[in-house]
């Protein structure tokens, strides 16, 4: 078996209620959606084994800590086998996913940024972070459980909504700012 990897890094998870932390990353390559302001070209990737991605990690990182599979969708590729590998070399694992597909068990941190137009298929997350498009992002509070609801400005070169999501969080204290502070200050 192996795995769609555009790449694999050490840096601080720039976003969410795990800002500063640091981690290792490995991010999937491929997605479900399509959702306009994402910033990973899907076009290039390198097909790993999860003994391959292990020895990856463990080269960036010994010492056991935060590993986070995103991407892209990693759903759509993370197995029992890799999570088993990470967990027996002592990682904790958290993923970030658009929760349009089942997640293997054992997964120790759920982030759910679910997508206008999806359905979600996973029903309960550690964190919900929402992209704020201008859309009244309340529904969700109906189709998933959290205790961390987050909200995050579009993040395009071009683009950004901070404000408009300042002003929506003030107003409604249940969510808090989540923004990209890894891009802030000049992190991957």
């Amino acid at each position: 078996m192996s795995y769609k990897i555009k790449e694999i890094f050490y840096s601080l998870q720039g976003e969410g209620c795990h800002t500063g932390m640091p981690a290792v990353f490995v991010r999937f390559s491929g997605c479900n959606l399509r959702c306009p302001w994402c910033d990973t070209d899907f076009t290039t990737y390198t097909e790993l084994t999860a003994n391959e991605i292990l020895d990856a990690v463990q080269h960036l990182q010994q010492a056991p800590l935060l590993v986070i599979l995103t991407g892209g969708e990693p759903s759509l590729q993370v197995d029992d086998i890799l999570i088993n590998a990470l967990h027996a070399a002592g990682y904790t694992i958290a993923i970030e996913t658009n929760g349009t597909h089942h997640l293997p068990q054992g997964i120790d941190w759920i982030t759910c940024s679910p997508k206008e137009g999806s359905t979600l298929t996973i029903k309960s997350a550690d964190e919900v972070k929402v992209v704020y498009t201008g859309i009244n992002p309340e529904h969700w509070k109906d189709e998933i459980h959290t205790s961390n609801w987050l909200l995050q400005p579009l993040a395009k070169v071009d683009i950004t909504n901070t404000d408009e999501v300042v002003q929506y969080v003030l107003g409604h204290p249940e969510w808090r700012l989540s923004l990209q502070t890894h891009k802030l200050i000049g992190l991957r």
